[in-house]
C-alpha cells in the first residue's frame, strides 16, 4: 500500500473517531439509539398486535335457548372478553360509542327452526373502523358458530366432507405470531431510519457549526470525509442491530432465526453504506436542520411503508414497483426475510447484495458530486 493510500485511510480513520466521540458526547442522541434497538422495538412487537385478542363483544340474545347460551359460552377469551348481553335496542347506540367490536344477534325461535330443518340466519354486526380486527374477528366468529351448530346436529364440528381434501401446512411461523413479523422489521425500519438521520445531521451540524469550513482548509478531500462520516455512523447503528437481533429479539421476544446473523450483518453493513450515502446526499440538500426535517419525512416514510415490509410489494401498483426497484431498502427486506425467516444461504440472497452494493455506489456518488459541488462554492 502506497503511503498516499495510508495517509487516507488514516484520515478517514481519525476523522470517524471524531464523529464517535461527537456521538459519545450528545447524550440525547445517545439515548435514543439506545431507545430505538431495545424498548423501541420490544414495544413495537408487543404493542402492535396482529392477532385477534380480547375483542369486545355483545350479543343480544333473543332466543334464550340452551342453545343460544352454547353458542354465547363459545366466545372465549384469549379471542372475545365475556360476551355483554344486551338488547336490540343498545346495540346500535353501543356500536356507534365504539364500546364493541362485534355484536352477534341470535333471533327468537332459532333453536326450533334450526331443529325443524328451517334455515334461520344469525346477524353479525361489525365496527369496521378497526379493519384489520374486524377482518380476523369475523373469520372467526363464523368459524366458531358453525362448529357450534354442526356439533349440536351431527355431533362433530366438521361439516359435510368436501370431494378434496385442503392440507394446510404454515411454514417458518406454524402459530402465525404476529410479533415475530413485527420485531424484526422494526428492526430494519430502525437501521433505515437512524442511519439517515445521523449521517446527514452529523453533516448539517458541521456546516450550522462552522466546523465544516474548518476541515475543507485542512489536507482533507471530501471522499474521506465523507467515508469518516459513513463508517462512524454505521458502526454505531450496526452494534444497535446487534444488539436488537440478539438481546431483544431472540432474547426477550423469543423469536427464532431461521438463519445465519453473520450474513445478516454483512448485508446490513452494505445497506449501512447505501443509506449513509442517503442522508449525506440530503443534508448536501437541505441548508438547516428544519429542511433536513422535511425531508425525512418525505424519505423515510416512502422507503418503509413501500419496500414490502408492511404490506407485500405485489400487492402495489406496477408504478410503485417499478419505482421502489431504485430504492435499496426494497432488496434489503427481501434479503432479511429471507435469510432470518426462511434460513435462506448466500446462494440464494447473493442478487440482492448485488443491488444493494450497486444502488449505495450510485447514491455515493451523487452525494460526492454534491458535497464536492458545495465546497466549491463555499471556497468561492
Amino acid at each position: 500500500m502506497t503511503p498516499h493510500r495510508q495517509g487516507r485511510l488514516a484520515n478517514i480513520f481519525r476523522l470517524g473517531l471524531k464523529e464517535l466521540r461527537s456521538l459519545w458526547a450528545d447524550k440525547v442522541l445517545l439515548v435514543l439509539i439506545v431507545w430505538a434497538f431495545t424498548g423501541g422495538i420490544y414495544s413495537a412487537a408487543k404493542g402492535v398486535s396482529q392477532e385477534l385478542r380480547n375483542a369486545p363483544v355483545a350479543v343480544v340474545d333473543e332466543d334464550r335457548s340452551p342453545l343460544s347460551q352454547r353458542l354465547i359460552g363459545a366466545l372465549t377469551p384469549p379471542y372475545f372478553k365475556t360476551p355483554a348481553l344486551i338488547s336490540l335496542n343498545e346495540m346500535d347506540q353501543a356500536l356507534d360509542q365504539g364500546r364493541y367490536s362485534f355484536a352477534l344477534v341470535i333471533p327468537a325461535n332459532f333453536q326450533r327452526d334450526l331443529k325443524e330443518g328451517r334455515r334461520p340466519a344469525l346477524q353479525l354486526n361489525i365496527d369496521a373502523t378497526v379493519m384489520s380486527q374486524a377482518f380476523i374477528g369475523a373469520g372467526y366468529l363464523q368459524a366458531i358458530v358453525a362448529g357450534e351448530l354442526n356439533e349440536y346436529l351431527t355431533g362433530t364440528r366438521e361439516s359435510t366432507a368436501a370431494p378434496v381434501q385442503l392440507a394446510t401446512r404454515v411454514r417458518f411461523n406454524p402459530n402465525l405470531t404476529g410479533f415475530w413479523f413485527g420485531g424484526v422489521m422494526e428492526v430494519i425500519n430502525n437501521i433505515n431510519m437512524l442511519t439517515i438521520i445521523l449521517v446527514g445531521a452529523a453533516f448539517i451540524r458541521e456546516r450550522e457549526h462552522g466546523t465544516l469550513e474548518h476541515l475543507l482548509v485542512m489536507p482533507l478531500t471530501p471522499f474521506e470525509i465523507m467515508m469518516a462520516k459513513v463508517w462512524a455512523s454505521g458502526l454505531a447503528v450496526l452494534i444497535g442491530a446487534t444488539t436488537a437481533l440478539t438481546v431483544v429479539i431472540q432474547g426477550l421476544l423469543q423469536v427464532p432465526i431461521a438463519g445465519s446473523v453473520p450474513l445478516f450483518l454483512c448485508g446490513a453493513v452494505l445497506y449501512l453504506f447505501s443509506a449513509a450515502s442517503i442522508g449525506i446526499f440530503l443534508g448536501t440538500l437541505a441548508r438547516s436542520m428544519p429542511q433536513f426535517g422535511l425531508l425525512l419525512i418525505l424519505t423515510i416514510v416512502p422507503l418503509q411503508l413501500l419496500s414490502g415490509g408492511v404490506t407485500p410489494r405485489e400487492s402495489m401498483p406496477l408504478i410503485v414497483q417499478d419505482i421502489m426497484a431504485a430504492a435499496p431498502t426494497t432488496y434489503f427486506v427481501r434479503l432479511a426475510q429471507a435469510i432470518l425467516y426462511r434460513g435462506a444461504g448466500f446462494d440464494t440472497v447473493w442478487p440482492e447484495f448485488l443491488a444493494i452494493a450497486g444502488i449505495g455506489t450510485v447514491f455515493f456518488l451523487f452525494a460526492l458530486a454534491r458535497f464536492r459541488k458545495s465546497v466549491t462554492q463555499t471556497q468561492v
